[in-house]
C-alpha cells in the first residue's frame, strides 16, 4: 500500500472559529496513523490561479485510513465548525 494524503486549501472566513477548529483536529487523526506535514500561508503564485489563501497537507498510511477518518464521528462532529470558519476544498491523494 503507498502513502495518501490528504490536501486542505483553505480561506478563512472566521479566525477564531478556525483556531478551535484547528486545535480539535489532532486528536481526531491520531487514531488513523495521520500525521501533519505541514500548514502554511500562499506566498505567491508563480503560474495559474489559487482562489485560497492557506494550505494543510496531512499524511496517512494508506487511502483507507483516510475515508476512516473522515467518515469517523470524531471527525465528523467537526464539519459544522469547520464550514462556519472556513470556506475549503479537501483533496486526497496517492502516492504513485
Amino acid at each position: 500500500m503507498s502513502t495518501a494524503y490528504v490536501i486542505g486549501q483553505i480561506t478563512v472566513k472566521d479566525p477564531e472559529r478556525w483556531a478551535e477548529y484547528r486545535a480539535r483536529v489532532p486528536q481526531t487523526l491520531a487514531p488513523w496513523g495521520a500525521e501533519l506535514v505541514f500548514r502554511g500561508r500562499l506566498a505567491g503564485v508563480l503560474a495559474g490561479d489559487c482562489p485560497h489563501s492557506d494550505i494543510v497537507v496531512i499524511r496517512f498510511p494508506d487511502r483507507t485510513a483516510i475515508e476512516a477518518w473522515y467518515a469517523s464521528p470524531a471527525y465528523q462532529a467537526l464539519l459544522p465548525l469547520r464550514r462556519a470558519a472556513a470556506d475549503m476544498d479537501l483533496l486526497t491523494y496517492d502516492t504513485i
